[in-house]
């Protein structure tokens, strides 16, 4: 899912500022291993390890 995606899912309005903050967060977030983006700008569930 896109970033301005995520924004209208949340109720977030999906101003420029909004959408680059949650960019952000996305990208912190593929940083862990929470997320993956398979292609730029374009984030999905990782999947988990066992």
């Amino acid at each position: 899912m896109r970033a301005k995606g995520i924004c209208l899912a949340l109720g977030v309005e999906p101003s420029p500022k909004n959408v680059e903050g949650t960019r952000a967060k996305l990208k912190r977030m593929v940083n862990r291993h929470v997320l993956t983006e398979d292609e730029p700008g374009i984030f999905t569930l990782a999947l988990k390890r066992t």
